[in-house]
């Protein structure tokens, strides 16, 4: 008997506790709406730096709804040209069931996906819908058409290379205003500090956070070693990195240095790749090389230079400001 009563006591607590799983299942239970219809207000859009500050297009959807137990759901508009199926997609998370976009911000969001400045290129929108991380739904795909214009942007590198002043400070550029800035400055032994600025003023720096991050209140970023430096600033990621630079200059019996020593030219922070210099020659010949080696050495005449070409006449003495394209290897020699 006493057996009997425990056996029914076990299967009642049973099949209360199924009773109550079931319950529970049931109260759980969430049934979101799946991405709604995407529109924009122009698929064709007219980029140009005049008018950067205002809307190029605004994109709108509808709000996600939820039935049952209220779960949050992330939209987010997703941008990648057009043909690449999203796979290197960027996204934008939207809190509204609008998104107004500038012409700037479209004009970045196209070059940071990988278009080229000047050419016109499509990119493809859509919405996609989230109420958990593995269960996203996404709307109809809308083409957005424009050709990208150059929106370069800088920063400046204020140091002890140049004595701080920022009459004669260099820069950093981004030659599409990506947040992402290089350049290659000369740092003498001695002089190896410097830290960030966004305009030409102390009222915002950035030095060493630690660890190759940048802190507005770190101390003075050190180069390491003097010589030729190519900085890279990322101020989405408040982080920079310095490498060693390949270095360009002149030689020659009309130079300072003569046969022995080059007279360096300056990369021009610009993203144009030129160097220049401004320097007194006397009657003769110079040459140009890459890191005081004869390895890759450039001559020629006319402006045009090749891989070892002859040295270059310079007929008469003066001062000239001479510069130096290595990639399309033209050159030019102006007396002042």
């Amino acid at each position: 008997m006493k057996a009997n009563i425990l056996k029914t006591v076990a299967v009642g607590l049973m099949v209360l506790s199924l009773w109550s799983c079931k319950k529970d299942e049931d109260r759980i239970i969430s049934d979101a709406s799946p991405a709604g219809a995407l529109s924009a207000s122009a698929t064709s859009v007219d980029l140009n730096i005049a008018a950067a500050e205002q809307t190029a297009v605004t994109f709108t959807f509808p709000a996600p709804t939820v039935t049952g137990y209220q779960v949050p759901v992330t939209s987010t508009l997703q941008f990648d040209l057009k043909g690449k199926n999203f796979a290197t997609a960027k996204e934008t998370v939207i809190t509204t069931t609008t998104y107004s976009a500038t012409v700037a911000e479209l004009n970045k969001m196209l070059l940071s996906l990988g278009a080229t400045i000047g050419v016109p290129a499509e990119m493809e929108v859509r919405l996609k819908s989230a109420p958990a991380p593995n269960a996203p739904t996404y709307s109809n795909v809308i083409t957005i058409s424009g050709t990208p214009y150059l929106a370069s942007a800088w920063v400046y590198v204020p140091g002890a290379y140049h004595g701080w002043g920022f009459d004669t400070v260099d820069s950093l550029v981004s030659l599409t205003g990506n947040g992402v800035y290089e350049g290659v400055i000369n740092m003498p032994a001695d002089k190896l500090t410097f830290k960030i600025t966004p305009k030409k003023a102390w009222d915002l720096a950035y030095g060493d956070g630690g660890g190759d991050a940048l802190s507005t209140s770190g101390g003075d970023i050190n180069a390491g070693t003097p010589g030729l430096k190519k900085i890279t600033v990322d101020l989405n990621k408040s982080t920079y990195k310095i490498e060693t630079a390949d270095s360009w200059g002149l030689i020659g019996d009309a130079t300072p240095g003569g046969w022995d020593k080059d007279t360096d030219l300056k990369l021009i922070n610009d993203g144009k790749g030129m160097w220049t210099m401004t320097v007194a020659l006397t009657a003769g010949e110079i040459k140009f090389r890459m890191n005081d080696a004869w390895d890759v050495n450039l001559g020629g005449a006319d402006g045009k230079l090749t891989d070892g070409g002859d040295n270059i006449k310079v007929a008469t003495a003066g001062n000239y400001t001479i510069t130096l394209d290595p990639v399309e290897k033209t050159y030019t020699i102006v007396k002042n």
